[in-house]
Order: structure tokens, then sequence, then C-alpha cells
């Protein structure tokens, strides 16, 4: 007799449900989230657990948390419904739109019992590459928060320091380096800035990572400060440069864990055995690499194909068609880190690869815009990543733009 599991889960608890094949409710259960209740869970699915077999699979609306990092360490196969998913198939059951947690465990239950064909369960990735995603996407939201805080720092900026802005903005990275964080640091306001000496400037510099051209940048900085320039009240600048040192101090904090992190992430990358395939491809370094490879992972099992992997990334195109109307569109329900991924990866694969350019020029010429043959190229070397991984070799610039190899990985 086969058996389905369905749990609510919520912050303080979780409701259970278990049905057979025929969809009669075998058991029901209310656990608490912790170790009592996960103990209790077992319990309940000990009843119904075939070991000769397999064990009860488990539909949950997600993919993270201990109870299910605890399900998953048993060997037991978790299906992580989408909540929207899960709320189409409410309907089927209740008309009156009606509810409960109960409700929605019975609900997700018998979306294995009915369409566990339709649905995956969670891959089973090792450990270390668990490891990697964590951190890999703990370094994005890192750099995506400093990139806001940023933003927020030359938007206050431009209210009532400019100077600042020119004085930075032909730098690469501009606001975010070490060193122009370090410099406001000590020119909070214009009145501030044009009191400071080239040997301050210097000094900042200095603190602030700058090797080379420490002398010419600190008199050209010091002009700049000096300039002529609109200036708010004296008290108003102050409480304004207040403001701006409190900013300061939340980048700077980002800017630091954004580079632990991405040490820590490198580290753990070159560790894995698949590291050295990810980075042979041109404009994969050991960061992006990582990127890659944390939303991805390395249950070669899990994607079956290089079509499902495209499909997933969001670089594969999609149709709608109905009667005589046919759309063809790129994908916004994708993996929107891979995607963010794979922009960043094209860009630096046209400066390091003479077919990624060629490629690229190629779908220019027959009428794609900038962003559709971008895409068009991740989508190619993202085919070309799984060829590579499931037959465990490193990339090859002659086979990959080769002619007969455009049929393999387009």
């Amino acid at each position: 007799m086969s058996v389905f599991c369905g749990i609510d889960w919520a912050e303080d608890h979780h409701d259970v449900a278990v049905v057979d094949e025929e969809g009669k409710l075998l058991a029901k259960r209310r656990i608490s989230d912790d170790a009592e209740g996960h103990r209790l869970l077992l319990e309940v699915l000990a009843e119904y657990d075939d070991r000769a077999t397999a064990l009860v699979p488990v539909a949950i609306e997600t993919s993270h948390g201990l109870l299910v990092a605890a399900l998953r360490a048993a060997g037991r196969l978790i299906y992580a419904i989408n909540p929207m998913a899960a709320s189409r198939y409410r309907d089927r059951h209740a008309v009156s739109r009606k509810k409960s947690d109960h409700g929605d465990a019975v609900v997700l239950a018998n979306i294995l019992r009915t369409d566990k064909a339709s649905h995956r369960p969670l891959p089973a990735h090792s450990e270390l590459s668990q490891a990697i995603t964590v951190l890999a996407r703990a370094q994005q939201d890192a750099v995506w928060n400093y990139q806001q805080l940023s933003n927020q720092l030359r938007s206050h900026l431009r209210e009532y320091f400019p100077a600042a802005l020119i004085a930075f903005q032909h730098l690469q990275g501009g606001l975010t380096r070490g060193d122009a964080r370090a410099v406001l640091a000590i020119a909070s306001t214009p009145g501030k800035a044009i009191r400071l000496s080239r040997s301050q400037l210097r000094a900042a510099l200095k603190r602030g990572g700058r090797q080379r051209g420490i002398d010419a940048d600190a008199e050209r900085i010091q002009d700049v400060f000096r300039a002529e320039y609109l200036r708010h009240t004296p008290m108003v600048e102050e409480a304004m440069g207040l403001q701006m040192l409190a900013l300061l101090r939340q980048l700077d904090a980002a800017c630091k864990a954004a580079d632990e992190l991405a040490e820590s992430l490198q580290v753990r990358f070159r560790e894995h055995p698949d590291a050295h395939i990810v980075t042979s491809f041109p404009g994969l370094s050991d960061l992006a690499g990582a990127r890659v490879l944390a939303e991805i992972g390395d249950d070669r099992s899990y994607f079956t194909s290089a079509r499902a992997l495209k499909a997933y990334a969001g670089s594969a195109p999609v149709t709608r068609a109905s009667g005589k109307v046919r759309i063809v569109t790129h994908r916004v329900v994708k993996n929107r880190r891979l995607a963010s991924c794979g922009y960043v990866w094209t860009l630096t694969a046209l400066r390091a690869s003479p077919g990624a350019r060629a490629h690229y020029k190629r779908r220019r010429e027959v009428g794609d815009r900038h962003s559709s043959a971008q895409r068009n190229l991740f989508n190619k070397l993202l085919g070309q990543l799984h060829h590579c991984l499931q037959t465990r070799q490193t990339y090859n610039e002659s086979r990959a733009f080769s002619q007969p190899a455009q049929a393999l990985a387009a």
C-alpha cells in the first residue's frame, strides 16, 4: 500500500497528515517545532514505512529549515511544493475556499498521491555542495546589500557634498572602494574636507588599501575638495555629515562581510571535485564559479538534460500558444541568482573567449538585441557546462565553438 505525507509548517508548530493511495486519511497530528515534535513525526511515519521498499515521501511548502534537514538526513524523499501551486490544489477540494492548517496538510499529501510524477524531490547534493550554496548566497546577499547602501550614500552625498562624488567617480567601484570610504571617514562635510592637508589624504588612502599613485591622487582630491560649490548652512551641513557617517559605517560592515564571505566561499569551492571543470570555462573565476555551482549543485541526476538546466536558469525561451496565437519570450520564472551569475559570466566571457565573441556577434547580426544575444550565449555556455560536468571533462575552446559542437549545446 502506498502512503503519502503532507506537512503544513509554521514557526512554532506543524500539522501532519498521512493518506493512503485511495485518499483516505490515515493519521493526523500537530507537532511542535523542536526535537520532541520531530520524534513524534518519525513515530507517525514509522507506522507506515516499508523499510524493504521505501520510506513515506513528504510534501511540504519549503525546502529549508531544520525539519526538512532532519528528514532529508534520514534518506526520506522531500517534495518542496510551491505555495502558489498548493493554493490551486486547495480549490479542487473546497469550492467554498475554506482553509485550515490541517486541511492544507491533507492537500499536500494528496498532491503526492495524485501528481507525484509532476513534482520532483529535493536533490541529493553533497554536504560540501550545500555549504557552498549557503556561503555563495550569503556573499551574494552581502554584495547586493552594499550596493544598495552605496546607492543610498551616493544619493545623500549629492544632497550636500557633491565634491565627494566628483573625487571618486572615475574609480572602479566608486564609494565601495576602501580608499574612498577611508577618505569620507575624515571628510564628512565640505567644511572638514577643505581643511584636509595632502599628508592627511595620503594617510587615508593608504589606510584604505591604495598602493600606487597616492601622491597624485591626494593632490587631485584636495583640489576637488577646495573648488567652489553650493553649501548648506553650517548646522544643517553638520547634521547631514553625521547621517553620512552612519551610512558609511553600515557600508563598511557590508563590504567587510562580503569580503570575508568571498574568501571563505573560494576556499570551500576549491575543495570541490567539480571546481576545476567549472573554472575551466571562460569568464568563471573561483568566485563566479562558486556561485554557479551553488545554484546547480552536484547531484548530476537532478538535471536530466541540458534543456532542464537552461529552463531552471531562465536562459531558454518559453512558448505560449493558444489557437492562432504563438508567442516566444524570455522566462520570468527562473532561478534569479543563477540568472544574475549568467549576466556577469557572459560579459566576462565576451572578453576572454574568441568563440563567445563570435557567437554573440552572429546573434546580433541576425537581429537579436544585446540582452537577447547575451541570454543566448548564456544558454549555450550552460549547455556546454552541463555536458562537461556529466562527462567529467574540462572546457575546450576549439570544440565548444566548432560547427559540430554547436548542435550539442545550442
